[in-house]
C-alpha cells in the first residue's frame, strides 16, 4: 500500500538522520573529552539501532496476509515500539554508568565551544526529524514511526541538557556540572522509555480502539437504527499497528430478504471505514425478534 511505503520512506530518513547525528556528536566528544557529550553520542548510537529495527518491523507489518498469517502481521509495529522503549532505558543506564565516575573525579574540557557547535547542529537535525516522524506516525496511526519520533525527541532533550552543561562548565569552571547534567537527562529518558514500552504491551494485548473512534462508530449505529428500524450489539474492536478491527451484529426486521440486509450491512461497514480509516470490518446479520439473536453477544459464547 502507498501508506506503508510512506512509513518505510520516513524510517529510511530516520536512519540517515541518526548517521549524521552520530558523526557530529562523536566529533564533539572527541574534541572536548566531555562525558556529557560522550553520553549524548552513545544515545544516538541507540537511535541508529532503533531506526534499523523500526525499518525491519515496518517491512514485516506491510507484508500482505498469507495462509499462515490471515490477519496480517500488523502487530510487528508493537515489537518495534517496545524495543525502542527498552533501548532508551539501556541508553539511560549507559549514560549513568559513564557519568557516575566523573562525580568524584571531574575532568577539564578541551575546546568546549567547538563541541557545543557540533552538538547543536546534530540537535537541529534530530529535532526536525523527530517532529516529522511524530506527526507522520500520528497521521498514519503508526506506533512504530511515532515511537521513533519520540525516541529522537528524547535525544534532542539529552543534547540540550548536555550542551547547557558544557556551556556552564566553560563559563564557570564548575566541572561537576558535566556529569550531573548527564545523570539528570538519563533519569528523564528512562521515563520516556517506560511509557513507550507500556503502550506497546497494551497493543499486544489487543486493546480496544480509542474512545473517540468508538464514539464515531456508535453514532453511525444510532443513525441507521433510527432510519431503518434496525439494532446493533456485540460490538468488538481491537487495534494492531496502523489497523483497526471492528466486528458487530446487525439485527434486522424478520421480513427483510437476505439481499436487503446484506446491502445495508455493506453500507454500514463502508461508513465505518470512511469514518475510521484503515479499519477492517466484519458484520453478522440476525433477525431482530429471534431470542437466539441475543444469546451470542459475548466473545466467548
Amino acid at each position: 500500500m502507498a501508506a506503508d511505503r510512506t512509513l518505510e520512506r520516513y524510517a529510511w530518513l530516520s536512519l540517515a538522520a541518526a548517521v549524521v547525528a552520530i558523526t557530529l556528536k562523536t566529533w564533539a566528544w572527541y574534541v572536548t573529552g566531555s562525558v556529557g557529550l560522550l553520553s549524548d553520542a552513545l544515545e544516538t548510537v541507540i537511535n541508529l539501532v532503533a531506526a534499523l529495527f523500526t525499518l525491519s518491523m515496518l517491512k514485516i507489518a506491510a507484508a500482505p496476509p498469507d495462509a499462515r498469517h490471515p490477519y496480517g502481521r500488523f502487530k510487528a509495529e508493537y515489537l518495534a515500539s517496545g524495543a525502542e522503549g527498552a533501548l532508551i532505558v539501556f541508553a539511560a543506564v549507559s549514560i549513568a554508568l559513564t557519568a557516575a565516575p566523573r562525580l568524584s573525579a571531574p575532568q577539564p574540557l578541551d575546546t568546549p565551544l567547538l563541541g557545543i557547535a557540533l552538538s547543536a547542529l546534530a540537535t537541529a537535525v534530530n529535532l526536525g526529524m523527530a517532529r516529522k516522524l511524530t506527526a507522520v506516525g500520528k497521521r498514519e496511526r503508526s506506533i512504530a514511526l511515532e515511537a521513533d519520533g519520540r525516541h529522537l525527541m528524547t535525544d534532542v532533550w539529552t543534547s540540550v541538557g548536555v550542551v547547557a552543561a558544557v556551556g556552564l562548565v566553560a563559563a564557570t569552571g564548575w566541572l561537576i556540572l558535566d556529569p550531573l547534567i548527564a545523570l539528570v537527562v538519563a533519569a528523564h529518558i528512562v521515563w520516556t522509555g517506560f511509557m513507550l514500552m507500556r503502550r506497546s504491551y497494551s497493543g499486544l494485548l489487543d486493546a480496544a480502539i480509542p474512545p473517540s473512534e468508538l464514539a464515531d462508530i456508535e453514532r453511525i449505529f444510532a443513525e441507521y437504527g433510527a432510519r431503518h428500524g434496525v439494532a446493533f450489539h456485540a460490538l468488538l474492536t481491537r487495534q494492531a499497528g496502523t489497523r483497526r478491527f471492528v466486528s458487530f451484529h446487525l439485527l434486522v426486521p424478520d421480513a427483510w430478504p437476505v439481499d436487503r440486509a446484506h446491502e445495508l450491512s455493506e453500507e454500514i461497514e463502508a461508513r465505518i471505514r470512511a469514518q475510521v480509516p484503515r479499519t477492517i470490518t466484519l458484520s453478522h446479520i440476525e433477525p431482530i425478534s429471534q431470542p437466539a439473536s441475543y444469546e451470542d453477544i459475548e466473545l466467548e459464547r
